[in-house]
Parts: structure tokens; C-alpha cells; sequence
């Protein structure tokens, strides 16, 4: 029998969130989980977002060694074109590969990123963030999409992303459809969790990993339905309905995680983790805006481009932002939202008006005492709450690539790079956001029992999933063993390995150059869009 260690992702999780509903019963099997093992809460990478982060904790290593820094990125440091990620641009091997190399077999289901599969030993469906069309050109190995189409109830567009369901969220849902809306993402888990019971059951890895991706969804969407500190302005019938089948997903989550834990068995490792914590974003900060009225940024016409009412939305439309900049006199300059990033340009032939180097410093300089000093007009608050330079968080071979610049905004949110008349607009109603610290829960023989401890980072955890593997730490790791984990006495041998990670060869037909079409590439930008990642 395979002795297994299990990782549950549940994106976006927060113990502000998940305590609440645990003490108020809709999710027993996670207080008892948490109540016998450990927690800690998780500080996730600088931008607290799904790629960089789920990255992270999948490499161990920080994403200016990595590569990802946002779900796009340049085409190169010059460069002011951007294009969708993917497996391929991770710039060191993941877990999942390491075990392969060690002899062990994976199983890794609706990881971001996977797509085109990693060939490696066990099973990779991408899922969440594949159109459900091609789905079959992402399972590795290249059967197992026929294997698990013939599962009773399997929908492969439930399991992957049907944007005929997902639009529903772009500018948010009728009021009519968040009922049903949320009962899609409820079945989503089921599915998820049908076909991970399925390869527990049949073809058994030592590694399985499966990320649960409803909580950030409903929580960008229903914020005000699921925090309980909105429990008090929830007074119609309707509001009282979506809360309910908001409670409802959750109490399917924790089911679904309990019988997760009942298949991996009693001698079983199983680690809860989430990529970055939620929180209210109550003002929009039109960052571009701002840039251009600080005299950094000019448009070609005089004017930002607006909002996209095209029907199909591709890379093509994001890029509309950078293809409409003056680049004979713009300086700096936000090409996307998600990653809060700010680049500088800098001077050469296609960019005259760019930034010499000789001033870049001094300029940057002056952007962070400018977006430091912003105020939120009606309540006098910092707009900016923190600002990181590329070399303070990015430090690796890939910081060429990264943002000159990276904000957290003091309520957590996401910047606008579209026009506005305002600079900081408040939000008619508070949405969900990103904070910087998720969840870690673990339990399993050598782990602590009743135990809270200290924050952890998200660096730390394939560190502690090789360790409960039984296999070497690979000392070229950012994250460390968390040692405070673990019960006293369970390290006695040594962990750390000096040799590199060893490349997977594993012959198979999926693993061929396949590539998002654009009809994919618009619905994943669709997606983007409906979670307010893309505008």
C-alpha cells in the first residue's frame, strides 16, 4: 500500500472566513482537523496572486526565480507586449517534478499553470483555468481524459470552465442567477473531488494534489454574502437565500475535504493550504490615471482607451492599453491590473521619452513618495500602503522581467488601469479581494497535534511535502523545513540534498507542443474579467 501525503488546496482561504464557520458548525470535519493537528497562517508572495503564488508553493521557490509574477507577462524586459503564461515559462521544476524524479508517482488535478501538462509520473488535469473544449488536449497522461470521461456523471464542463456559466460574472450576476451560479461552483467541487477519488482508488500516487478554486470565486462575487461582518446587512429575502446556498458550497467543501482524508487513510500526511487570504475592496484607484496627471503617461488621442464592450476578449484587447500609449513621451506606465505593477520605461530608440539611466533612480524615487502620499479624498486615507522596488521582492535570474514597481493597496485591492475622471473612486458596495495571508492546517504522523504556531510562508510548504515524502530537500529552495511543524524527535536524518532537481523524462504523446487557440485564450481573458483580474 501507498503511504500518501495529500495537499488540499482551497484558493483564496481565510482563517477570518473559515473559523467563523467552523465554530458555527457548517464546516465540522475542519474544526476537528484543525483541533488535532496544526495551523499557522500563511503569508503568501509579493503580488498576492494565484500564479505567482500557487507557483511558489509549488516550486518552493520566489517568483523572481520562478518566473511568474502575474497570469501575463512581457515578452521580454524591452518589451511592452504581453502574453499569456504557462507551464512552460516556470523557470524551475516544480514538486511534483521532483517526486517523479525521485521514482514516486503524482497526481496533480486543477493546479494553474499545468497546462500544457508537465510529463510527469501519475496524472495531471488542468482544469480550472481550461476551457472545457480542451480539456483533452491537457490531461496527461494523453488516455486519461477517455479513462475519466467514462465516470458516471462525469461533465467536463463543470469540471473545467464553461464560459456560457462563467460570464455570468462579468459586472456580477442578476439577481436571479446567483442562486444557480453558486450551485455551479458546488457541483464544480463534486466533480473535482469524483475524479480524485477515482485515481486514489485505481491509480494511486504517493503525491496527491488538488486545488478547490469555488472559495476565491464566490468570495470575489459574495464577499458581503460570506463575511460574517456583513451578516447584519444581509436583511431581504433574497440576501438570506444567497448567504444560505453561500453556506451551502462551503458545507459541500468541508464534506468533500473530510472524505479526502478518509481515503488517504490514517497513516496519511494531509496539509490544507490556500494561496493568499480575502478581504473587503472598498475604492478603485485608477492608476493610470494617476500617472497621467502626474505627467509620466500620455495617450496617443489625448485619452485612455475604454472599457471593451467587444464581444470576444483576447489577449489582443489587454493589450489595447500599451498599444494606445505615446511612447515618445510616456515614462511609466501599468499595462495590466492583476499584479499591481508599475513599469518604468526606460529610454532607447522605440521609447525617446523614456526614462535614462542615469535618472532612474532619482525617478523612481519620486513615484514611490507620489503614490505614498495619495489620499483617498472622502476619508483621508492612504490609498497606497506599502511599495515594493523590483529588488526588494523580485530578486532572481527573471527581475528583468518583473514590475519596476509593485503597490499594496491599504484595502487590499486591485488597481484599474482604465480612464476615470477620478483618481480614487469609493465602491458602491464592498467586493472580495486578496490579502497577503492565507491558510496552512496540517496533520498526519510527525505532526503536531493542537498546536498554533507562528506565521509560516508559502515558500515553506514543498520543503515539508518532501519531508513527509520521505525524499531530500533540494537545498536551492527558498522555503525552509518549517521545523516548528513537526513534533520533537521526527528530524533525525539528515533532509537537505545538494544535488539539483533532476529533469523528468516520461514519454508520452500530450506532452507535444499544444498551445491555447484563440477562441481558448478569449474565454480564459473572459474568466479574467468576470473575477476582476482584467478590465
Amino acid at each position: 500500500m501507498i503511504t500518501r501525503t495529500v495537499l488540499i488546496g482551497v484558493d483564496g482561504a481565510s482563517f477570518s472566513i473559515l473559523d467563523a464557520l467552523a465554530a458555527d458548525g457548517v464546516m465540522p470535519f475542519l474544526r476537528r482537523f484543525i483541533e488535532e493537528g496544526v495551523r499557522a497562517p500563511l503569508r503568501s508572495v509579493v503580488p498576492a496572486l494565484t500564479p505567482p503564488a500557487w507557483t511558489s508553493l509549488m516550486t518552493g521557490r520566489a517568483p523572481g526565480r520562478h518566473g511568474i509574477f502575474d497570469f501575463f507577462r512581457k515578452d521580454s524586459a524591452a518589451s511592452p507586449q504581453i502574453r499569456f503564461l504557462t507551464s512552460r515559462d516556470i523557470g524551475c521544476p516544480t514538486i511534483w517534478e521532483h517526486v517523479s524524479a525521485q521514482g514516486l508517482r503524482a497526481t496533480v488535478l486543477n493546479f494553474p499553470l499545468t497546462f500544457p501538462a508537465p510529463p510527469i509520473n501519475g496524472h495531471v488535469v488542468p482544469g480550472g483555468w481550461m476551457p472545457w473544449r480542451q480539456l483533452p488536449l491537457g490531461c496527461h497522461p494523453s488516455n486519461l481524459y477517455d479513462r475519466l470521461a467514462a465516470l458516471p456523471g462525469f461533465n467536463p464542463r463543470e469540471l473545467a470552465m464553461d464560459m456560457s456559466h462563467e460570464e455570468k460574472a462579468i459586472e456580477g450576476c442578476r439577481r436571479d442567477e446567483y442562486e444557480e451560479w453558486i450551485a455551479l461552483h458546488v457541483r464544480r467541487e463534486q466533480q473535482w473531488f469524483n475524479v480524485l477519488r477515482h485515481l486514489m482508488q485505481e491509480e494511486p500516487s504517493h503525491l496527491v494534489a488538488v486545488l478547490f478554486d469555488g472559495v476565491d470565486k464566490l468570495q470575489h462575487l459574495c464577499w458581503r454574502f460570506i463575511d460574517p461582518a456583513y451578516a447584519h446587512t444581509l436583511t431581504s429575502p433574497w440576501e438570506r437565500r444567497v448567504r444560505e446556498c453561500c453556506l451551502g458550497y462551503f458545507r459541500t467543501l468541508d464534506g468533500l475535504m473530510e472524505e479526502i482524508a478518509t481515503l488517504a487513510g490514517p497513516r496519511a500526511s494531509v496539509v490544507v493550504a490556500s494561496d493568499h487570504g480575502f478581504g473587503p475592496q472598498v475604492r478603485t484607484f485608477f492608476v493610470n490615471t494617476w500617472l497621467q496627471r502626474q505627467g509620466h503617461l500620455t495617450w496617443t488621442d489625448g485619452k485612455a482607451p475604454k472599457a471593451s464592450a467587444a464581444k470576444t476578449l483576447g489577449i489582443g484587447q489587454l493589450a489595447r492599453h500599451v498599444g494606445a500609449l505615446d511612447w515618445t513621451k510616456t515614462r511609466a506606465y501599468a499595462p495590466m491590473p492583476s499584479g499591481n505593477g508599475i513599469h518604468i520605461v526606460r529610454a532607447n530608440g522605440n521609447a525617446p521619452g523614456g526614462v535614462p539611466a542615469s535618472e532612474y533612480e532619482a525617478f523612481r524615487e519620486r513615484l514611490i513618495d507620489g503614490l505614498r502620499a495619495l489620499r483617498d479624498p472622502g476619508t483621508e486615507e492612504p490609498v497606497v500602503s506599502r511599495v515594493w522596488t523590483r529588488e526588494e521582492i523580485f530578486e532572481g535570474p527573471f527581475i528583468e522581467l518583473a514590475p519596476d514597481l509593485t503597490l499594496e493597496l491599504q484595502d487590499g485591492g486591485l488597481v484599474s488601469i482604465l480612464s476615470s475622471d477620478e483618481v480614487v473612486v469609493p465602491r458602491p458596495e464592498p467586493s472580495g479581494t486578496h490579502r497577503p495571508l492565507g491558510v496552512f492546517i496540517a496533520r498526519g504522523p510527525g505532526i503536531r497535534r493542537h498546536a498554533e504556531i507562528a506565521e509560516l510562508s508559502i515558500l515553506d510548504v514543498a520543503p515539508l511535502l518532501l519531508l513527509c515524502l520521505g525524499l531530500p530537500i533540494p537545498a536551492e529552495l527558498d522555503g525552509r523545513l518549517p521545523a516548528e511543524v513537526l513534533e520533537a524527535g521526527a528530524l533525525q536524518q539528515p533532509v537537505h540534498s545538494d544535488a539539483p532537481v533532476a529533469a523528468v523524462a516520461v514519454a508520452d504523446a500530450a506532452a507535444g507542443a499544444v498551445v491555447l487557440d484563440e477562441e481558448a485564450e478569449a474565454e480564459i481573458m473572459k474568466r479574467l474579467q468576470a473575477l476582476g483580474y482584467v478590465e
